[in-house]
């Protein structure tokens, strides 16, 4: 095949990347929607680019030795990089490249002044933008110069921050080329960016404009700030003029230069008001033609708008596809389940297949729609009501979408007054003996699962998969099954109302389910301290399980390599007893993707290693018995206080009833979510042995990529014995790219993702705010641990991490108190960490972020808000 080194941008559309890179094959695409104007210019292609590469003196050393280089490792990507760019800036053009190139430059007009930019194929993707990882050039001048600065262009590919962004994205350098964009140079009045949804918000309806005088360089760079217009529906609904001292200039000879702004004009607009809406009409049809969100690059000349880049947003967060024109105000699945990681197709698909109302996919997450219950008054109430007990966050951010009033009716002026605080009578009460009944239907359904799908293959697995999810969903809406959850929530809400308002105590209902019964997930973890008992006394056991830990050797097969030890054989019937009833478990367990504990057994080494280390024996039985002790002191006291008030005997007495039904039920708040995932294990089970004979079969290329299937597609492949690879490779690319985006706890139809506030005044200043759920103050050392696997803890840490569902019961056992960014009242966290007594604070934002591994703080979990100490 014939290279080719030049195209002209007339040429080009957006399905050319490969050719002219992501901008210019953007620019390409652009030029041809109708309105748009884009300065006229050429491609440099990359088959000019791997021209010089190939020619580039001593090259592939240093990218070789880049590719194994750490992303995080800055002294060796500085050394490496700037000696690839000096061997490709020191390479000659070759004669025939030159030419075409300044053939291209004649048609164009040799003397004019061109802006010289990087293309890279790896730039303005859907997934990944790439903005300023490479170099671009204006105002040049002379063949020669443009000539050298294109060559600075090839070199910019290997710039640190580009080489360390695709390093954080994995991307493999050999794979990206670098291809350049020359254009004529518009010398502007005023210039900038237009966002075609909110940057800030993701309100796709609503555009920002920022503006400023001359080149749009002192805008990227931060030279100025910008007049920023937003608009909507054809009008400025918003506008920020800022003081613009200084613009940047083309020179007349070539390059630029920063100039001082006439003192009369710095404050004058640097747009109208209808010019901003113009620009915005444009960019419509911009992003209507490329079919999402655009960042736009514009100018504007004497004689109108020219726009010389678009590129995707990749920033925001995507709206589910309702398929209809409706109102949608969607909220977050995985706020509700402790699990804010994106999920794989096959997670997500299986997730819906089973849950028990209709759910919405987007970014890799889950959402239920509540606009209709948000549409009537009533259940509009009763909904906030329930939100708000669960997470304040969540209700605040429905509440700021009512308030906007444009997508589901206005909350009414006011509330019909209901009874005064505390007339309301006691829950109705729930015979204890269900709970019971439903763990024996729960066990027995998954018996008969497990039973059944052992010989199910092919087709013929699928259609039997398709009527356990049947029962999977009978199971939980079982009206006995919500009748047990309700008993527990509603007496601990019933508790912490009345006791305040009775007793002025916070929390009250925190102290008073310590050690509750039948509490399948406190149990695992106090029973991973039973087999740390056991290992404790087997020193061969515990230097080979702390030398394997060290080597990051903790795969499937290190069981079988323990019974080679003194002690080992003990202490893996000991570990694989605790997996026979827990090994389904894993973080993110609500993904059927996620590797299980029986998967990978390693998982629990560091925290069997933290157990032998921080506990003595019989540490298990101990707790439980302290904590039940500490719930009937508890109990006692609560009742003689009352009794001591007017009409304190009937109190008393609801107040006893009330705390006999949480302590029935609370505990088996966790059950239910424990079926789930022992369904989930053996559904996934059987669906990776189909997989198997399809990698056997030569129809997959490994078992995993079943993952970045539907449920439905996969059931397909079976039938059919053909796959998609390029879709297998487009979702493993998106999955990708969801990973590294934030969930908002609420999101609208509009694109609006909504976090939520506390309204609170009630903390120290400099305090982090968040939910209080489980009673108590402690002070200790902050552990921020993202991965369970991580975790190297010393007795009287405190946990930080974004979230805990299940899994991370283990660690509750080793730590003094709890702090996650996402979580509410009756989350698996906050019931755990209530089971042990450890004082929590979840839903505290940017947690992570703002508080360092191995700062004090202090956690107050009747209050809810932690202290960074000195």
């Amino acid at each position: 095949m014939t290279e080719q080194y030049v195209l002209e941008l007339q040429e080009v559309d957006e399905t050319q990347a490969a050719a002219v890179g992501g901008k210019g094959a953007n620019l390409g695409g652009l030029s041809r929607i109708e309105g748009t104007r884009v300065p006229a210019g050429f491609c440099v292609t990359t088959d000019a680019f791997r021209r010089i590469m190939a020619e580039a003196p001593s090259i592939d050393e240093p990218l070789e030795e880049l590719s194994r280089v750490n992303p995080d490792d800055r002294e060796a990507i500085r050394t490496l990089s700037a000696r690839i760019r000096r061997s490709i800036e020191e390479t000659a053009v070759p004669g025939e490249l030159a030419t075409a190139i300044i053939r291209a430059l004649a048609r164009l007009g040799e003397g004019a002044a061109y802006a010289v930019r990087s293309s890279a194929t790896a730039e303005d993707l859907p997934t990944a933008s790439f903005a300023g990882q490479q170099d671009t050039y204006l105002n040049v001048v002379g063949t020669t110069e443009i000539l050298r600065h294109i060559s600075r262009c090839w070199a910019s590919l290997f710039t640190e921050r580009a080489v360390t962004y695709r390093g954080r994205n994995g991307i493999d350098h050999r794979s990206v080329h670098m291809a350049v964009v020359v254009q004529r140079m518009v010398l502007p009045e005023a210039s900038g960016i237009l966002f075609t949804a909110d940057p800030l918000s993701g309100n796709r309806k609503v555009a920002t404009v920022d503006a400023g005088f001359g080149l749009g360089e002192a805008l990227v760079s931060g030279l100025v700030n910008p007049d920023v217009f937003k608009v909507r529906d054809g009008q400025v609904v918003a506008r920020t003029i800022a003081a613009k001292s200084r613009a940047v200039q083309a020179l007349p000879g070539g390059g630029t230069r920063e100039a001082a702004i006439d003192p009369r004009q710095q404050e004058r607009p640097a747009l109208t008001d209808g010019q901003a809406v113009e620009l915005v009409r444009l960019g419509r049809r911009i992003e209507a033609h490329f079919g999402r969100p655009q960042d736009i690059e514009w100018c504007l000349a004497a004689d109108g708008f020219r726009i010389v880049q678009s590129r995707p947003i990749t920033t925001l967060f995507p709206v589910p596809d309702s398929g209809d024109q409706e109102n949608h105000v969607y909220v977050s699945v995985g706020h509700q389940q402790m699990m804010t990681d994106a999920m794989k197709p096959l997670g997500l698909s299986m997730w819906r297949l089973t849950a028990m109302v209709p759910m919405h996919e987007a970014g890799g997450r889950l959402f239920v729609d509540v606009a209709p219950r948000l549409a009537s008054p009533a259940s509009r109430a009763a909904l906030l009501e329930v939100m708000g007990r669960g997470d304040p966050l969540v209700r605040d951010a429905l509440e700021t979408v009512l308030g906007h009033g444009d997508l589901v009716p206005p909350l009414p002026d006011a509330a019909p007054a209901g009874q005064p605080a505390g007339g309301a009578s006691a829950p109705a009460e729930a015979d204890p003996a269900i709970v019971t009944e439903l763990i024996g239907r729960s066990r027995a359904s998954v018996a008969a699962l497990e039973s059944g799908i052992l010989a199910k293959t092919g087709p013929a697995l699928f259609d039997f998969l398709l009527e356990a999810f049947a029962e999977h969903k009978r199971v939980l809406g079982d009206p006995l099954n919500i009748q047990a959850i309700m008993a527990g929530m509603e007496a601990t809400w019933w508790l912490n109302d009345r006791l305040l308002e009775w007793l002025g105590e916070k929390n009250a209902a925190d102290t008073l389910t310590l050690s509750a019964p039948d509490n399948i997930t406190s149990e695992m973890g106090l029973e991973l301290l039973d087999v740390a008992d056991v290992i404790r006394a087997l020193p061969e056991v515990v230097a080979f399980l702390r030398d394997v830990e060290d080597a990051g050797v903790l795969g499937e097969g290190f069981l079988d390599e323990l019974t080679k030890v003194a002690g080992g054989t003990e202490a893996r019937d000991a570990i694989e007893a605790y997996l026979d009833r827990y090994g389904m478990r894993c973080v993110g367990e609500i993904d059927v993707t996620r590797p299980r504990w029986r998967e990978r057994p390693g998982t629990l080494v560091p925290v069997i290693l933290d157990n032998v280390r921080n506990f003595e024996p019989g540490a298990a039985g101990r707790r439980f018995e302290q904590g039940r002790r500490k719930a009937a002191q508890k109990e006692q006291e609560v009742l003689s206080r009352l009794r001591a008030l007017p009409d304190g005997d009937r109190r008393a007495d609801e107040t006893k009833r009330m705390i006999d039904q949480v302590r029935a039920f609370a505990g088996y708040r966790e059950y239910p979510k424990y079926g789930i995932v022992s369904r989930y294990f053996l559904y996934k089970r059987a669906l990776l042995e189909e997989a198997g004979r399809l990698v056997r079969a030569g129809v997959l290329a490994e078992k995993e990529d079943v993952f970045y299937l539907t449920f439905q597609e996969f059931h397909d492949v079976v039938r059919t014995s053909r796959v998609d690879h390029r879709l297998v490779r487009q979702r493993k690319d998106a999955f990708r790219s969801y990973q590294a985006l934030t969930p908002p706890r609420v999101l609208t139809s509009d694109g609006e993702a909504v976090t939520g506030a506390y309204r609170r005044d009630d903390a120290p200043d400099g305090a982090l705010i968040g939910l209080p759920v489980s009673a108590g103050t402690v002070e200790g050392r902050a552990r921020v641990i993202l991965d369970m696997a991580d975790a190297d803890l010393e007795a009287g840490d405190i946990l930080v991490t974004p979230f805990t569902d299940p899994s991370w019961s283990p660690l509750f056992v080793a730590v003094a108190g709890l702090v996650t960014e996402v979580g509410g009242l009756m989350t698996h966290g906050a019931v755990i960490a209530r089971e042990y007594g450890l004082p929590a604070v979840v839903g505290v934002e940017g947690a992570t972020r703002r508080i360092r591994d191995g700062q004090r703080i202090r956690v107050h979990g009747t209050d809810g808000y932690v202290e960074i100490l000195p």
